[in-house]
């Protein structure tokens, strides 16, 4: 093991009996070391393991992760921070598995750039956090990502260094253009029209079933989006809305540049002055995906569509 205090390995499995095995065992040494515990993996999963763990599961925090984690981008501030923030001088344990088999393309894109970023996250931090990754259900070049994304790997044999590690390339490697929608209704907006975009994402969310809460959510992101392109983006953007796959999709672009690998995955102080803007879109929406450049950005945000 790295001499890191934050240790993130990725655990190779090959069924139910492994998987169970591995990560009951894991949570149970945390306990032993009084260390505090959270797992936050997909509800089948998560099942499996509080089946296991019997009495020991009232002293674990158990999320599902497709609850928790259907958008990637909420992960680090909405699951693992918001447990780690809470024991800031113990070591913390934590399995999360937000790659499965069933995450659309659109999703995994996302899901890889949060596995290599989890890395700046925590540099420092005395966490581990263990990944799952089911090597039967999961494409090949999934595993090889998660090579890429974690220093180190685990399986029923043991443990190595991944001699593939660069997280660099898998975020970099999933910035890239999205694919154009076919058809769509869009408004330039600046200073002196924002309004109007909050209220075409309303309109158009409102067409096809959303109300309530979820259609004040909508609002509020397009309305952040907006106001991060007036600040940051040249002082005007773009919105185009359109249906695609069961979601609302808002894209907002602009003439910005995002730095900060960063940037809306971490938690916000409230009595802190600051932008929190992408953060407020991580914790709303249903997906986040984010391709930005030198003089481009495109933000988009995804709204599972009501059944």
């Amino acid at each position: 093991m790295s001499a890191e205090p934050f240790v993130h390995p990725a655990l190779l499995y090959r069924g139910d009996r492994e998987y169970v095995a591995a990560t009951t065992a894991f949570v149970r040494a945390g306990l032993a070391l009084g260390e505090p515990v959270a797992v936050a993996v997909p509800a089948a999963n998560l099942a499996l393991i509080e089946a296991e763990l019997g009495d020991d599961a009232k002293s674990v925090l158990l999320l599902n992760m497709q609850e928790a984690g259907r958008n990637p981008g909420r992960i680090i501030p909405g699951v693992l921070r918001e447990f780690a923030d809470q024991h800031p001088r113990v070591h913390v344990r934590i399995i999360g598995e937000p790659i499965w088999a069933g995450r659309s393309d659109t999703e995994y894109g996302a899901a890889a750039q949060h596995e290599a970023l989890i890395n700046l996250a925590f540099a420092g931090r005395r966490v581990t956090i263990l990944c799952p990754y089911d090597v039967v259900g999961l494409a090949p070049e999934v595993i090889q990502e998660a090579e890429r994304t974690h220093p180190v790997m685990w399986d029923v044999k043991g443990e190595w260094p991944s001699p593939d590690y660069a997280p660099e390339l898998v975020i970099s490697g999933h910035n890239r253009a999205l694919e154009e929608p076919a058809e769509f209704v869009s408004l330039y907006f600046d200073r002196t029209n924002l309004s109007d975009a909050r209220s075409l994402a309303a309109a158009q969310a409102a067409s096809v079933g959303f109300s309530g809460d979820r259609l004040d959510d909508i609002r509020l992101t397009v309305a952040e989006l907006g106001a991060n392109s007036l600040d940051h983006g040249g002082g005007s953007g773009t919105v185009r809305i359109w249906v695609a796959d069961g979601r609302l999709v808002c894209e907002v672009s602009d003439s910005g540049h995002i730095t900060d690998l960063l940037a809306g995955r971490r938690p916000v102080d409230p009595r802190h002055a600051g932008s929190r803007g992408l953060l407020i879109v991580n914790l709303l929406s249903d997906l986040v995906r984010v391709h930005t450049r030198a003089g481009a950005t495109t933000i988009r945000a995804y709204f599972d569509i009501p059944s």
